[in-house]
């Protein structure tokens, strides 16, 4: 790739980085605000439909969406080019190959936000339930929601192994900035890999069951949470977990290391 690429593909990075990073914001906050209040905790999809109502909500929509396209960019481009030098051995290959998938989902997301832009229509219910249903209506389609299951809870299993054991901070400049919120990274990235073991849970559940309306996305996990012992607290914990998570997207979004174009001498939070 030429020096022009690689800038542009930083900016790309950045820009899908800060997106994931609203959208968490967003979440995380309803999660927070829903603890203390006697409404519903919000998934991705009832949070952005909240978001158009708002004022400038419609161009905050789509500037979301097409940072989320540009995520999609990112994380193919990061795959197919290898410029995290993840290799060509079985566990570079697994990685590259899980940079494209994520790439895909959050492709598909920018998509469905473009359109609720657009046409300003929430469809109501659960988009979690609805596609478990059309899934299952497939041939084979509860192993096919099983094995989506599996994918969620090893990727959540691998985002709170990431937090817990600090495996992030190889790719991300050392600054006094992120020296100092470090510890909001980890705990972000340990409570999102829980909530993702927690939908993961209630898709293995739906294709165990065969019954679709036992599928929930985040804002059912969260939910979940509430009708705990503890439950204000436990919703409240993830709230501001999710926030950090987000703070975690905007830390990535201006200092991650990416070997293939930054300073081959720069200090990451590893050294």
């Amino acid at each position: 790739m030429s020096e022009k690429t690689h800038v542009g593909l930083k900016w790309v990075m950045r820009a899908g980085y800060g997106s994931r990073g609203v959208i968490y914001t967003i979440i995380g906050g309803l999660a927070l605000l829903a603890a203390f209040k006697s409404t519903q905790a919000s998934g991705t999809k009832d949070a952005l439909a909240a978001l158009r109502d708002e004022p400038y909500g419609v161009p905050a929509l789509f500037a979301i969406g097409i940072g989320l396209l540009a995520y999609l960019v990112w994380r193919v481009t990061a795959g197919v080019k290898d410029v995290e030098d993840q290799g060509t051995d079985p566990k570079g290959l697994i990685a590259r190959i899980g940079q494209i998938t994520t790439g895909l989902i959050h492709g598909g997301i920018g998509v469905s936000v473009l359109a609720l832009a657009l046409s300003g229509k929430n469809s109501g219910g659960d988009s979690t339930e609805d596609w478990t249903q059309k899934l299952m209506s497939m041939p084979m389609g509860r192993y096919i929601v099983a094995a989506i299951a599996l994918i969620l809870l090893g990727a959540g299993v691998y985002y709170a192994y990431k937090g817990w054991s600090g495996k992030y901070k190889g790719h991300l400049a050392r600054t006094q900035f992120t020296e100092s919120i470090d510890p909001v990274l980890t705990i972000g990235l340990v409570v999102y890999g829980i909530m993702m073991a927690l939908v993961a849970g209630s898709l293995g559940y739906a294709a165990l069951t065969a019954n679709p309306e036992q599928a929930g996305g985040l804002g059912e996990a969260l939910q979940s949470l509430r009708g705990m012992a503890f439950g204000r607290f436990l919703l409240g914990g993830a709230g501001l977990g999710l926030i950090g998570f987000a703070v975690y997207n905007f830390v990535e979004a201006g200092y991650r290391v990416v070997p293939k174009f930054s300073d081959p001498d720069i200090r990451t939070l590893m050294d």
